[in-house]
């Protein structure tokens, strides 16, 4: 008697995990996680850095292979040993980082994802396939473009097509929204929310904002130290319910995480606004007067076009715009990592060409994008580190001679005041995890009188007590006194933490707002490139 064998499912996809482990050496990243995902539901992970998010969706996707527990679809138990099997189960997920071909055309990189390309393509079927797809779908993209000439939003745009194509059944998202502006947030996550409740799939995506969680998300689980300490259904949850679950004390959902947060911040920023008044910072001479500045980017192009922006004394500067749009080759620029085109900078009425002299001179401080990459060396100590600034100074320096024991003991005073988690001074810097290495560089870069300090993205990545922690010194700067330039693709940082808001778009300064009316929406288009 032959029997047949069963049919592939189709559509939405349940799932379950059991007791769900994963070590690495003696470290548990996931401690026996169980969740239940119904099927045609978009379902939340939220977590501070280290959580075991990414952990968890790799065990989904077959990347890592748990130790103990189980994975169950739609009420079977599954051995996901390999990215293969996750693929055959219809398991599909969408990176934090690009995958794409740049210089394959979006119709080529949708073939490749299929990973069944014949030798010889029949471009005209083909095509005829992809449009009928395309058409089935709510994202309008070009099937000749290349993601080398497209924008970021473009570009996550198709690394979600390229899963839908494969018709998963569970889609897996990884920070999706992190290089979109607003509106296009808005509309990649309402699209995969639409294709949820239209029961093609089920959606589980990590996220690091609440108004995500709580605009587009069906039900949430909260990750804290590898353990899943917290599951609700969105409507029966806020955010500072999810933020005291993130973070197991009565921190508060961080600035500007939602909108009804927004008051806090205000409170703290009477000090800076007092030094305002006081001082009538509007006829101060600006601390950082940057003029016509054009900037030459990597593909030879312009990446700043004739920028001009001035911080007085006492004020936070907010840049916003989506990643890519000039902000990283401006901070390059200021800090003496790129070349001048044209243009020109003055610090404390002085003309500045970002040497180190200067640096000291002038009291100008940088906390860059990923620290261990721009502001560290890696093999070098932590104590190592953080004497980069002075260590050729007194009292590091004396004689002619490098006194150790100084840079060690100072290391040691830095390590307690900004609760650097590190197994002592001389461990080597990269040994440490990235909020850590933040701190760090907090450590020197505050240290002493400042009067300008460039901040690009400087919570990117970190978990809210460390998040919370930088922004509240990053205050303590410009109640001092100090102009802070802060680079940020997050909108909320900018509005709860920036007394204005100029926002970048393709290297120009296309809008000017107070933070206190700014409004995201309008912030979004321009965002966006919708006014210039």
């Amino acid at each position: 008697m032959r029997v047949d064998p069963m049919p592939a499912p189709t559509g939405a996809m349940a799932l379950e995990t059991y007791g769900l482990t994963k070590r690495f050496g003696s470290f548990t990243a996931l401690d026996h996680v169980t969740m239940k995902v119904a099927p045609g539901t978009v379902h939340a992970l939220l977590g501070e850095n280290g959580a075991g998010k990414s952990t968890l969706v790799k065990c989904l996707a077959g990347f890592h292979r748990p130790e103990e527990g189980s994975i169950v679809t739609d009420g079977r138990e599954q051995h996901v040993d390999n990215p293969v099997v996750a693929r055959t189960l219809g398991i599909g997920m969408v990176y934090q980082h690009f995958t794409l071909a740049p210089g394959m055309t979006v119709a080529e990189n949708l073939l490749l994802a299929g990973g069944k390309t014949p030798a010889l393509i029949d471009w005209k079927a083909q095509r005829a396939d992809l449009e009928a797809f395309l058409q089935s779908t709510p994202f309008r993209l070009d099937l000749d473009a290349r993601p080398l000439d497209m924008a970021a939003g473009e570009k996550q745009k198709l690394e979600l097509l390229k899963q839908l194509y494969l018709k998963p059944r569970l889609l897996i998202l990884d920070e999706p929204t992190s290089v979109l502006t607003p509106q296009e947030a808005d509309e990649v996550l309402g699209h995969v929310r639409d294709f949820a409740r239209a029961g093609h799939c089920t959606v589980l995506i990590i996220t690091h904002k609440f108004r995500e969680v709580m605009a587009y998300a069906d039900s949430v689980t909260v990750l804290r130290r590898g353990q899943a300490v917290h599951h609700t259904a969105v409507p029966d949850t806020d955010p500072a319910r999810l933020a005291h679950a993130m973070v197991g004390a009565a921190a508060q959902a961080g600035p500007g995480q939602a909108a009804e947060e927004k008051a806090a911040p205000a409170a703290e920023k009477s000090a800076v606004d007092a030094i305002e008044t006081g001082a009538n910072a509007a006829l101060q001479e600006p601390s950082l007067d940057i003029r016509q500045l054009s900037v030459m980017g990597d593909r030879g192009t312009l990446a700043v076009r004739e920028l001009s922006l001035q911080v007085r004394p006492g004020e936070i500067l907010g840049i916003a715009g989506v990643s890519g749009n000039g902000q990283r080759e401006l901070v390059e620029a200021l800090v003496g990592q790129r070349p001048r085109t044209s243009g020109a900078v003055t610090v404390m009425g002085q003309p500045y060409a970002a040497r180190r002299e200067e640096n000291h001179r002038l009291k100008l401080r940088s906390l860059p994008e990923e620290p261990l990459r721009n502001a560290c060396v890696g093999d070098l100590s932590v104590a190592e580190n953080m004497a980069l600034r002075d260590f050729d100074l007194p009292p590091l320096c004396a004689g002619g001679r490098l006194r150790f024991g100084h840079w060690r003991s100072r290391a040691r005073g830095w390590i307690t005041d900004y609760g650097v988690k590190t197994r002592g001074e001389d461990a080597p810097i990269r040994s440490l995890s990235g909020g850590n290495v933040q701190r760090a560089v907090l450590a020197r870069e505050l240290h002493g009188e400042i009067n300008v300090l460039i901040a690009a993205n400087p919570v990117f990545g970190l978990d809210f007590a460390a998040v919370k922690e930088i922004h509240s010194r990053l205050r303590g700067v410009a109640a001092a006194g100090g102009a802070v330039l802060l680079i940020s693709e997050d909108l909320d940082e900018l509005m709860a933490l920036a007394d204005r808001i100029v926002v970048m778009s393709e290297g120009r300064a296309v809008f000017e707002t107070p933070a206190a009316s700014a409004e995201r929406h309008v912030l979004g288009a321009h965002m966006g490139g919708g006014h210039h």
